[in-house]
């Protein structure tokens, strides 16, 4: 299985912080509750980006072996997974992880200016979300990140006190570390005669398949068997650039980067530059590593570019994103993308719900039967779904259910869920800011 493709989309555990700036520009200001609809929004595009590369690895067993599914190998096959590959995977995880450090330094804010303990709150909201992760990757979906953003939130609370500079400084040299540990493996796997797609992967693929069509049971106890490996990939090739972004989070969060963005045009556009160039090109090396020469020296090399350039074509994502809410389409690009970035804890474990009875023996049984544009759509239609339901949904309401489950279990309280009469919120007719309330790949 390839670790860098290996997305699981997070759910934002701290989202929900309100931003006190007012600096936002036309179309994504701050909703009700102070919420930055921007942010919202490019939650939401987030949420899109990680369903996307997910559905992949529950829709085939292949995916990520280094071996093309025979039962697809047309062109049109073969060009869907050339533009996942290049476009969306090893790139949305990272946006999720850097809006989990952003939204963190919102919830310490607003604990300091109400006076609370911050630090047994989010000991809790990270015990739930462990908690909430374990029960996704054993009955969904194995490749689960919630518990290891639990676990690497521990770490961001030890350091929330690091200075902005310090924190990106840092974050580089995760980033520069693990791209160097890649290339050493890259040469000692080149020096040991090298390596190839191990043998037996199509029948293991196979296999998996068979027990993913079954039972309940079969399908359990294949998540469990997936387990130990998930978890080596995302302890020791994931994490890291996870926690990076976290950083990167954290030092924009301090810096209210993203109240003010007309302030950090120019910042934007570069960002734009140079995801778009050295980003994509990574990207593209690492697309050809891993679908034409994959299980070798050169695919572990390309992993180590993709290290240090996917983080720059994900930052141009969001870039790109955060500039569009300021601009012509602000107000209608928030109000589709900000409700469904509102709920992206329920919205993630929606998407893994769905696509589990659509390609597990839980439903359809679908696994290895329908073709990569096929899926590709499916993912499509599944989130435009979630955007009209997420509309719907808090039109009456302040959280998502999976957010105020959460919520509930943070503060040991029974948060009202339904909006007071009088008081329904927005979900605006286009093109007006959504005052959504708030709220995450294998």
């Amino acid at each position: 299985m390839n670790p860098r493709a290996v997305e699981r989309g997070p759910a934002d555990p701290t989202a929900g912080a309100t931003h006190t700036d007012t600096g936002a520009g036309r179309g994504a200001g701050p909703g009700a509750g102070g919420r930055l609809a921007q942010v919202d929004a490019l939650r939401g595009f987030a949420l899109l980006g990680i369903l996307v590369v997910n559905i992949g690895y529950m829709a085939s067993t292949y995916h990520g072996s280094g071996l093309e599914d025979p039962g697809f190998a047309s062109p049109l096959d073969g060009a869907v997974r050339w533009f996942v590959t290049v476009f969306f995977e090893a790139k949305f995880f990272l946006l999720f992880s850097f809006l989990f450090g952003y939204s963190f330094t919102l919830q310490l804010d607003s604990a300091e200016r109400s006076g609370a303990r911050f630090a047994p709150r989010f000991l809790r909201r990270l015990a739930g979300l462990f908690v909430l992760g374990a029960l996704h990757a054993v009955l969904l979906f194995p490749g689960d990140i919630l518990t290891t953003y639990a676990v690497l939130g521990l770490i961001l609370l030890a350091a929330r006190r690091l200075r902005p500079r310090t924190a990106v400084r840092t974050a580089v040299v995760l980033f520069a570390v693990t791209a160097a540990w890649y290339v050493l493996l890259a040469v000692g796997v080149h020096l040991a005669g090298g390596a190839g797609v191990d043998p037996g992967a199509a029948a293991e693929a196979e296999r998996a398949a068979d027990a993913l069509r079954g039972g309940a049971g079969s399908v359990i106890g294949e998540h469990l068997r997936q387990l130990p490996d998930v978890v080596f990939l995302l302890a020791f090739f994931q994490a890291p650039a996870a926690f990076a972004a976290f950083l990167l989070g954290l030092a924009a969060g301090r810096a209210r980067a993203l109240g003010d963005l007309a302030r950090h045009r120019t910042t934007l556009v570069r960002l734009q530059w140079a995801g778009f160039t050295v980003g994509l090109l990574g990207g593209v090396v690492y697309a050809h590593a891993s679908l034409v020469r994959p299980g070798g020296a050169y695919q572990i090399l390309a992993l180590g570019v993709d290290v240090v350039t996917a983080p720059l074509l994900a930052a141009a994502y969001a870039a790109t994103v955060l500039r569009i809410t300021q601009g012509r389409f602000g107000g209608r690009t928030v109000a589709v993308l900000g409700p469904v970035g509102s709920v992206t804890l329920t919205g993630y474990l929606t998407q893994s719900l769905v696509c589990a009875l659509l390609f597990t023996g839980y439903g359809a049984g679908l696994v290895g039967r329908v073709s990569p544009p096929a899926v590709l759509a499916i993912a499509l239609t599944l989130f435009a779904a979630q955007i009209v339901v997420s509309r719907w949904w808090l039109r009456s309401r302040r959280y998502g259910p999976a957010e105020w489950l959460l919520r509930a279990w943070t503060t040991l309280t029974r948060p009202p869920l339904r909006r007071a009469e009088g008081t329904a919120a927005a979900v605006p007719a286009v093109p007006a800011v959504p005052a959504a309330p708030a709220a995450p790949e294998r």
